[in-house]
């Protein structure tokens, strides 16, 4: 019991960091002092402090929407290891039920934007639906890269011990890192494909369905978007660990650091992309991932390619 609580202790300790690490590289890369570290957890407890306001238009759906976003995120984010950690819940295709309670989550913001009856609203919903479920096949085969090379459905499995793998093999595995920390670009919201810190309706994706939010709903929204964050951050550094050093203190560091810094890179040195090639850019992610389950299955049978 004491390892799975160590191991909830470093995912949480990944969530909160993220976002600061982001925050310290955009600020460093942009020549200027920027915010403290631990800004954006301030602001979460400022915003716990305050009641909530709901429009008339609004159902049940709209109130009850942020605790079933961030009750689904969280039993996903309980079912994670840290390398050679044991999580707090693991079976047998756990894999899957992770992947369907995140796609929960982002119903249930869905439909809470929709709940609205704005415009704006309906079209960040419109969009985030369609990203959701063209991004949604990257995950699932990098998913089944991972149980492809060790044999088992369930994370902690997966992740139990490090395997022996050739230089082919860890290559793949770099590039199933690769495509987790993308499709953390598109979960969160964050350059190139959307933009957290636009304020232009007709181009916001996943911050305009929170606009109707306040106080305490908006806060539980973004803790869930932080424990999101740890979900892939910590996907990537495992796969990268299990091929390099497959210890606990290797594999939280990297998820914060190298996760953080690749966000505030993109964020500070790229520009988002235009809505019509958001499309492009998640096809060809999916693309990739289709390619690296495909040479991973060979490589696995031992065909010469």
């Amino acid at each position: 019991m004491l390892v799975q609580l160590c191991n909830t202790l470093l995912m949480v300790v990944v969530a909160l960091s993220i976002t600061g690490v982001i925050n310290r590289t955009r600020a460093l890369l942009a020549g200027r002092k920027g915010i403290r570290f631990a800004q954006h957890i301030y602001n979460v407890r400022l915003l716990m402090r305050k009641g909530a306001v709901y429009s008339s238009t609004t159902s049940i759906l709209f109130r009850i929407a942020p605790c079933i976003y961030l009750g689904a995120t969280l039993m996903a984010f309980l079912f994670i290891p840290v390398a050679d950690l044991w999580p707090l819940f693991s079976f047998h295709g756990d894999i899957v039920l992770v992947a369907y309670l995140l796609a929960l989550s982002r119903m249930a913001l869905i439909l809470a934007a929709l709940d609205t009856g704005s415009s704006f609203e309906g079209m960040g919903a419109s969009r985030e639906a369609l990203y959701g479920a063209l991004v949604e096949p990257a995950l699932m085969m990098g998913l089944a890269t991972l149980a492809l090379f060790c044999g088992y459905s369930s994370f902690a499995d997966i992740f139990a011990d490090a395997q022996q793998l050739d230089m082919n093999l860890t290559v793949i595995m770099l590039l199933v890192a690769y495509v987790f920390v993308v499709i953390l670009f598109i979960e969160a919201g964050r350059v190139p494909v959307d933009d957290p810190k636009t304020h232009l309706e007709l181009t916001m994706i996943h911050e305009v369905m929170c606009l109707d939010y306040s106080g305490i709903d908006m806060a539980m929204i973004q803790i869930a978007g932080w424990l999101k964050n740890a979900i892939f951050a910590m996907i990537a550094a495992n796969a990268i660990a299990v091929a390099f050093c497959f210890h606990w203190w290797f594999a939280t560091p990297l998820a914060i650091i190298a996760t953080g810094v690749a966000v505030g890179v993109v964020e500070s040195l790229r520009a988002r992309n235009k809505l019509s090639r958001n499309v492009t850019y998640i096809l060809t992610i999916v693309a990739l991932s289709a390619l690296v389950l495909l040479i991973g299955f060979l490589l696995t049978q031992n065909i010469e390619i």
